[in-house]
């Protein structure tokens, strides 16, 4: 056992630890790669050098062999690949648009791709609950296909599909890695002088402010940066801090994570001098950030440049908050938050304009770089166990830096699952439980921000070059619903998630019995046969969190003139004016706050319990431990069809609530053939009966209709009175 209470990784057959060396050999294939990459540009330049082409006009035999050798160095598949970077542009226009050979792929990517299946196995070793993330899972599926070319198309469709860069946001231990590489798979770097920004490879004495390692090439399209001034709500007002502490700025930054707000705020010291304090979010893994930067929605590709557009929405918030200049300033961040005010605190001209005295990071990079002004404090906490601020490369540990104002602590907490491990509220705790001298040693260092808050503005970042997530079909007017876990916005928007909707047809008589009673509530009939669905839900990013969801579920009539023929003529109307819909007869989910909201906002009987999802595929794979159900299989061959709208009832008190649910994406219909549903014995009710008295436990579904990614929005239940 380690010193902290747990095992440790697997270890190698000479001792070593397994991890670490998959790390250092990670490292150094990315290092190959980007030599690779290097030879493959100067190659390039060679080729299209004027002497060269000088000499091939004045010595043609000789000279148009040396450039056939070098350009089938540079093309040929067992050679350097042909990159687009630097074939020339008749070459590349004689390969096609893309630049290489059609099914070709870069030997510098290939490598880059090695390196990226080692970082995966060595993160995965010490953070086995990641092989859960449905980010992980994509990246997994992407790069174990069969042929690495194909993995390498996978990637590219990663990066460019917006909603695989949700999926993908929560991974940051991955950020280098994933940067990496696609700076090996940028097509045309030279875009830079037309409007994209570069970082070059640095090394460690220049390394990036990120601390986990070298930004390579990395191509990053600049957005306008911009921060406008919010109000906050009365039940937020309630939790912000009165008088200046650290864990008081830090539960700051918890209040207004959830939207990714920045928080200035001015505190009278005991000196009686004004000073302020900057206290900025990091990413909120599952939950959307409208139009923010896409730093601050988890865009990992700009988290390593210091002109990154969250850099910008903090100046801009300052600007607009109206610091004079030579004030006194702190920072106080988490995450890719404190990342951006080290960006700040780094800044020679911002530092000539304010006076930084103090940047505290919580579960941020620490990085190498020393602050502008060698005055300023700086202090990194951060959990062992959090993956996201530990450097990847031992010899840029930013313990080895003399700057003689650095304070760190790095200890051993409690909690070590990914992403738990990285958010913000654990960080709290253990600074109250587990090493309350962290907190008292930074409380001292800002004696002189403990005091009367005396102003407090929140400025929700804004990006002006990209529209809002989801946009259009999620740009709607929205509204605040109070709940016991507090205010939840509705409707209800989820951006990224996957479906499958098993369907048996089961005795009319059977649903019969499940529904409430009244007359009013009666199934809708194929023939002599009632239609229940098993729900399988996969939501991984939602406005009110990740989480999975399990719904059983009757249809039923319109409850005041119910019609024979509603069922098979409502998929023709607008949803909101169907009649039928889907009776709720039981619902499991894996959050606390989404168990809230249905049961008081949708009427709908839910409970917690634990469950693990995969619906990206072709495959279905949902099992619950809790409930004892287990839904497996391989859906066939399918038919596109309409978008599944739908309206689901409820119950609260004496009336009925119908919720009204809209979707976007591309559903098929599958047979239900390949696909079984498995009940353990002791399977927890109320779900297992249900299942049971509708004879469906053993049962294969009629049909599947299933969509591994769409869109959606769920509204506020309306009460029915009936």
């Amino acid at each position: 056992m380690r010193a902290d209470g747990h095992a440790p990784g697997r270890s190698a057959p000479d001792g070593q630890d397994a991890g670490e060396l998959l790390r250092r050999c990670a490292r150094d294939m990315a290092d190959v790669a980007e030599d690779i990459r290097a030879v493959s540009a100067r190659t390039g330049s060679a080729l299209r050098a004027a002497p060269l082409r000088v000499s091939a006009r004045r010595r043609p035999r000789t000279a148009l062999a040396a450039r056939w050798a070098l350009l089938r160095a540079l093309t040929h598949r067992q050679g350097l690949g042909g990159s687009a970077i630097t074939v020339p542009k008749g070459v590349a226009r004689a390969f096609g648009a893309g630049g290489a050979p059609p099914g070709r792929e870069s030997l510098a990517v290939l490598v880059g791709l090695a390196s990226l299946r080692l970082r995966i196995a060595a993160l995965l070793l010490d953070h086995p609950e990641l092989a859960r993330d449905p980010g992980m899972r994509r990246l997994r599926e992407a790069v174990d296909r069969g042929r690495d070319p194909d993995a390498v198309r996978a990637l590219r469709a990663l990066f460019r599909d917006r909603g695989a860069q949700r999926a993908l946001s929560g991974l940051g231990p991955l950020t280098a890695a994933l940067l990496d590489l696609r700076a090996l798979l940028e097509e045309d770097p030279g875009a830079g002088r037309t409007g994209r920004a570069f970082v070059a490879r640095r090394g460690p004495a220049a390394a990036p402010p990120d601390g986990i390692g070298a930004a390579r090439l990395v191509a990053v399209p600049r957005s306008e940066g911009a921060a406008e001034p919010v109000d906050l709500t009365d039940q937020e007002k309630q939790f912000i801090a009165t008088e200046g502490s650290f864990l008081g700025f830090l539960r700051n930054i918890e209040v207004l994570s959830s939207n990714g707000r920045i928080l200035v705020q001015n505190v009278r010291g005991p000196d009686g001098v004004v000073r302020y304090v900057v206290q900025a979010p990091g990413t909120a893994p599952g939950r959307p950030r409208n139009d923010s930067p896409p730093d601050y929605v988890g865009a990992w590709r700009e988290l390593f440049t210091t002109d990154s557009s969250c850099t910008r929405s903090l100046l801009a918030a300052l600007k607009d908050y109206g610091i004079p200049r030579g004030a006194e300033l702190a920072f106080v961040g988490h995450g890719e938050g404190g990342t951006a005010l080290l960006n700040l605190a780094h800044d020679a001209e911002f530092c000539r304009s304010y006076r930084v005295t103090h940047v505290v990071t919580v579960g941020s990079p620490a990085g190498t770089r020393k602050p502008a002004d060698p005055r300023t404090w700086i202090a990194h906490i951060t959990n062992q166990h959090d993956p996201v601020p530990v450097p990847d490369d031992p010899d840029t540990n930013p313990r080895l830096d003399p700057h003689p104002h650095r304070y760190e602590v790095a200890y051993p907490g409690p909690t070590r699952e990914f992403p738990l491990c990285h958010m913000l509220r654990e960080y709290i705790e253990h600074l109250r439980t587990v090493v309350p001298g962290a907190r008292e040693r930074v409380d001292e260092a800002l004696a002189a921000y403990r005091g009367p808050i005396v102003r407090t503005r929140a400025y929700q970042p804004r990006d002006r070059a990209h529209p809002p997530e989801g946009h259009p079909f999620l740009t709607l007017p929205t509204s605040t619903s109070p709940t016991t876990v507090g205010p939840v916005e509705v409707p209800v928007r989820s951006y990224d998630s996957a479906v499958a909707h098993l369907c048996f047809p089961v005795r009319a008589d059977a649903a019969r019995g499940l529904l409430p009673g009244g007359t009013w509530l009666t199934p809708s009939r194929l023939g002599r046969r009632a239609l229940a669905v098993l729900s399988l839900y996969e939501h991984r990013c939602t406005t009110i969190g990740p989480y999975t969801e399990i719904a059983l579920s009757v249809l039923v009539d319109d409850l005041w003139r119910p019609r024979p023929y509603d069922l098979a003529v409502d998929p023709l109307r607008r949803s909101d004016l169907r009649r039928t819909g889907r009776y709720v007869l039981c619902l499991a989910v894996t959050s606390e706050e989404a168990r809230v909201v249905a049961r008081e906002i949708w009427g709908q009987p839910a409970m917690r319990t634990t469950a693990e999802a995969d619906l990206t595929g072709r495959r279905i794979d949902v099992r619950s431990r809790d409930l004892g159900l287990a839904v497996t299989g391989r859906l066939g061959p399918g038919v596109r069809c309409p978008e599944a709208d739908w309206v689901l009832y409820g119950r609260r008190g004496e009336s009925t609530v119908r919720t009204l649910v809209r979707t976007h994406g591309r559903p098929r219909l599958h047979p239900g053939t390949g696909v079984r549903l498995r009940l353990g014995t002791a399977a927890a009710e109320p779900l297992a009966g249900q299942l049971r008295r509708l004879g469906i436990h053993t049962a294969r579904p009629l049909f599947v209709l299933a969509c591994p990614q769409f869109l959606a929005h769920r509204s506020a239940g309306a009460l029915l009175p009936r």
